[in-house]
């Protein structure tokens, strides 16, 4: 495929020329016009549409293939959630419109959402109260470690360190470091768990608390996270989860039930809404009535008319952590999925997604390693330790496996296992597409035993074809940036 200035013709125009006697220079500012000419390519408008169609067509996402992340969660979005989000009293809202003269604000049926949400998630997780004001999972993390810290510091604790296990998300040590806490991490056992013993050993007056995914990310429930919330809460430290794998639990088990004191939810993780590219994203923090005053602010409440408002007021709050109030739209997504599923729907989501990820750990167990050889939860993680045997590694696979028309899974992820393949299947997808994505893994692990040597050509369908990943990282050429 040519690039669109290697399409260019001089003289070609995809727009009418300006009509004669009228300048540019009339309609705009002299100091808003370019000094020299924009360089930009010459094309008509068909060559223009048919040039970046055809750059349409070249994307992968969930709406096209199968895309089986694991700990990512690619669920489908409902394209009914994507209609509710585009409704004009909606989407034309802004959030400074201003107040009625009797302080009314001009965006109830926008405030009620985010009271309603609330309201759902409370319930969903076991919790008194979420903002939805944090972009994204991570910033939800950070706004958690500061919550944390805004708890001990309120209670004259003296706390310098949080525990984080060496299978957490990369995130979650980051967060709690910019949050000024240093990071202790816990290993795991051979049970693929957070070691009980080390952590016991770790507990001091001085942790602040644990951050915990659950299930973790092999897709392990642990059995006594109760033991474990138990233990942290003796020496006053807070158990913070990691809401990445909430899917797993949905409507089976709530955070707030099992000891947890802070939530954050990645709801493209859970409630299918867009996920990738940066953003669009949302990351709602939910807590128990203890920390319900650290809240950032402005925290929506309701009058006893019904109506709503915004309160910026709460004397212990940590403060603003995002403009206005979080990614709307994508809680507005998150919110018509909740209300088109229900209780019943939440849990059959979960019970298919765990019986998916069950499906293709039993059928590609006896072709590739396990780390921990047990049912898991919501995602599966192989590992190619055989395959790499005879030179054929984990990214070797991800890459051959484009060439079989799916997107390739997670791998060396969790750092805990070597050459590891992290597979969610989500419970959007079908038995069909997991049957075709288990037999051209089957297919490929055959391909490493017969024919080692053509991983290394892979993929070979593609517009580019193998990268030198590692060269592109140590060597960069920045020359056109």
């Amino acid at each position: 495929m040519k690039l669109i200035f290697e399409k260019s013709v001089p003289g070609r125009r995809a727009v009418p020329p300006m009509p004669s006697g009228v300048k540019a220079s009339a309609r705009i500012k002299p100091e808003l016009l370019r000094q020299r000419p924009a360089e930009l390519p010459e094309l008509s408008e068909l060559d223009v549409v048919r040039h970046f169609t055809e750059l349409s067509r070249r994307n992968y996402g969930v709406d096209t293939g199968f895309y089986p992340l694991g700990s990512c969660t690619m669920k489908y979005n409902p394209k009914a959630a994507e209609r509710i989000a585009s409704l004009s009293g909606f989407a034309d809202l802004h959030p400074l419109l201003p107040q009625l003269p009797g302080g009314e604000m001009l965006v109830q049926g926008a405030l009620a959402v985010l009271h309603e949400m609330d309201r759902l998630l409370r319930e969903i997780c076991g919790m008194a109260a979420f903002t939805m004001q944090p972009l994204a999972g991570a910033h939800g993390e950070l706004t958690g470690a500061m919550i944390i810290a805004a708890y001990h510091r309120d209670k004259g604790n003296r706390k310098t360190t949080i525990l984080i296990p060496d299978s957490a998300h990369g995130t979650n040590p980051a967060s709690a470091a910019i949050a000024g806490y240093r990071v202790e991490s816990i290993p795991s056992g051979a049970d693929g768990e957070i070691d009980f013993d080390q952590l016991a050993r770790a507990l001091n007056p001085e942790v602040a608390g644990l951050m915990l995914t659950c299930p973790n990310t092999l897709g392990l429930f642990n059995p006594r996270i109760q033991e474990i919330a138990d233990k942290v809460h003796e020496v006053d430290g807070l158990m913070y989860y990691d809401g990445a794998n909430l899917n797993a639990l949905l409507g089976r088990c709530r955070p707030g039930d099992i000891g947890f004191d802070i939530v954050h939810l990645n709801l493209h993780k859970t409630f299918a809404t867009p996920h990738g590219g940066g953003g669009p994203g949302a990351g709602p923090v939910g807590v128990v009535p203890k920390l319900v005053p650290y809240l950032p602010i402005s925290i929506v409440r309701e009058r006893p008319d019904g109506s709503f408002y915004l309160d910026y007021d709460p004397p212990k709050s940590i403060g603003y952590i995002a403009p206005f109030y979080g990614n709307f739209a994508v809680i507005l997504r998150a919110y018509a999925y909740i209300l088109m599923l229900g209780r019943d729907g939440l849990l059959r989501a979960s019970e298919n997604a765990v019986l998916n990820a069950n499906y293709i750990l039993a059928r590609l167990k006896p072709y590739f390693d396990l780390p921990v050889d047990r049912p898991c939860m919501h995602e599966c993680v192989l590992s190619a330790s055989r395959q790499a045997k005879r030179g054929v590694r984990a990214m070797d696979i991800a890459k051959a496996i484009i060439d079989r028309g799916f997107h390739p899974p997670t791998v060396y992820f969790p750092l805990t296992v070597p050459e590891a393949m992290m597979i969610e299947p989500t419970e959007t997808e079908s038995k069909e597409t997991l049957d075709a994505f288990i037999a051209a893994l089957i297919d490929l692990a055959g391909l490493a035993e017969r024919d080692p040597e053509s991983f290394k050509r892979c993929p070979t369908t593609t517009p580019v074809s193998r990268l030198d990943e590692v060269a592109a990282a140590r060597k960069p050429d920045l020359a056109s940036l």
